[in-house]
């Protein structure tokens, strides 16, 4: 088993699942910061740590699925899905996906750019049917490095700053198959914060500003105004040449600005 592909185990497993705080420690530098939705979760052990304690104790049979790994020997990038019964919510449960970017330094991680499905997990809290978890990946602490593919990266950098992700092609915008729209924002401009590619996948997270378009349930005055739209995603190109992949948009934080 890869070493970054290993301790991403530990993450999911020893940390998360058997809901063991004490192994962030083993796992993350001290410096760790989570970047989710325009906010900073750190340091580890002051920030971060804290603010994952509260979403166990509303969650405490929390599940996590993973969906896709993609890796290089620097960069680890995860598509996933959380799951479980909120005790705040009468033990009504919800299922929602998330995309992680990760850094380490060869050792522990040092940085996560992240985003979870926060908007769909209320939306199910609130009295919707949970999600059907999607499955999960075969063989996922199976992953091997691959190298970056420069065009790859390259292609995908051109669509983001063009306007993507904004709908169309073959993507699958967070809960969109259930008939949410896919476009939030007009854009206008378009800040990649990170992105690698492995092989001819490949992952970023960007910062779009635009013009509101509508379908998040706020005031119809705000329609038109000023927003700001955090978006994680793993893509590549199909053999005929079409965008497939996953991208996980931050409309809970964008709904909270605009409301």
């Amino acid at each position: 088993m890869h070493p970054f592909v290993a301790l991403m185990r530990r993450y999911v497993v020893d940390y998360l699942l058997c809901q063991n705080p004490a192994v962030c420690a083993q796992i993350m530098e001290p410096d760790y910061v989570l970047h989710m939705g325009g906010t900073e979760l750190g340091p580890r052990d002051e920030v971060y740590v804290p603010a994952v304690v509260r979403q166990l104790q509303q969650f405490p049979g929390l599940g996590m699925t993973v969906h896709e790994m993609i890796l290089t020997e620097e960069r680890l990038a995860m598509r996933f899905s959380q799951h479980g019964a909120s005790m705040r919510h009468g033990g009504r449960q919800a299922s929602w996906g998330g995309i992680g970017l990760y850094r380490w330094n060869g050792h522990r991680l040092t940085s996560n750019f992240a985003i979870e499905d926060y908007h769909s997990r209320r939306r199910q809290l609130a009295g919707d049917v949970a999600e059907v978890v999607e499955a999960p990946a075969v063989a996922p602490w199976d992953t091997l490095p691959a190298a970056p593919d420069p065009v790859a990266e390259a292609d995908v950098r051109a669509w983001l700053e063009a306007g993507g992700p904004t709908g169309g092609e073959h993507i699958v915008f967070d809960d969109s198959a259930l008939g949410h729209a896919a476009h939030l924002v007009d854009v206008e401009s378009t800040v990649v914060d990170e992105i690698f590619s492995a092989g001819a996948r490949v992952a970023f997270h960007v910062t779009q500003h635009g013009r509101y378009l509508g379908g998040l349930g706020v005031p119809p005055e705000r329609v038109a105004g000023a927003a700001t739209l955090f978006s994680v995603g793993v893509v590549g190109r199909d053999a005929d040449g079409s965008l497939t992949g996953r991208v996980i948009r931050e409309r809970a934080a964008l709904q909270r600005a605009l409301a």
